[in-house]
């Protein structure tokens, strides 16, 4: 498998809209392009544990899709309430010290809760790894690190292009910018939700 499906895998990953990107944007804004980047950067820790659970459970997984949908409730559950937070902003919170962030801490949640990083490895990512590590190991090993440059890459360059706008952006402006992506952030939970039922089988696909 050329190693160049995994930089465009990892580019198309990360410039898909999703919590994860919506997170880096809204804490960008609030805290600036450090606290964004420490969000683009929450897949170094969730991921390695992720691939391990493809690579060991994506059969039982895949056939009995439970756990991911209660994954996904929580994730729903979890995105709400950033969402909640976004939508409720005063005016007072909108100069804010980078020690409340707790960016990666959420950013770790978001991906953590969100069923789709570990559906991608279990049908994609795992055979297209384990079908490189066959042909030479030096080439899976690429194809892993150029996945991450690209999924990491754009996402710190998301967080460097809105932290250069964020100077313009002062007080209502602000405001109902953080309030716009509350609604985002807030679709990502239904949608999270729907996908939490539907693989826990209480609403039909």
């Amino acid at each position: 498998m050329p190693i160049s499906s995994g930089l465009a895998l990892g580019l198309a990953a990360g410039l898909a809209p999703g919590p994860l990107s919506a997170l880096v944007i809204s804490q960008t804004l609030g805290y600036g392009v450090r606290e964004g980047i420490k969000v683009a950067s929450a897949p170094l820790v969730t991921d390695l544990p992720i691939v391990f659970a493809a690579l060991l459970l994506g059969s039982s997984l895949a056939a009995d899709p439970l756990p991911l949908g209660v994954l996904s409730l929580a994730g729903a559950i979890y995105i709400s309430h950033l969402a909640w937070k976004s939508l409720n902003l005063e005016i007072t919170d909108t100069i804010s010290s980078a020690s409340s962030a707790k960016s990666m801490r959420k950013g770790i949640l978001t991906n953590f809760l969100n069923p789709h990083p570990y559906l991608f490895w279990i049908t994609v990512g795992v055979p297209l790894l384990l079908r490189s590590w066959a042909a030479a190991p030096w080439t899976a090993v690429l194809w892993f690190l150029g996945f991450y440059l690209m999924l990491i890459g754009s996402k710190v360059a998301l967080s460097v292009l809105v932290g250069y706008s964020r100077n313009l952006l002062r007080g209502s402006g602000y405001l109902w910018l953080n309030r716009i992506l509350g609604l985002v952030l807030f679709f990502f939970a239904v949608v999270l939700a729907k996908d939490g039922l539907v693989l826990t089988k209480l609403l039909s696909g």
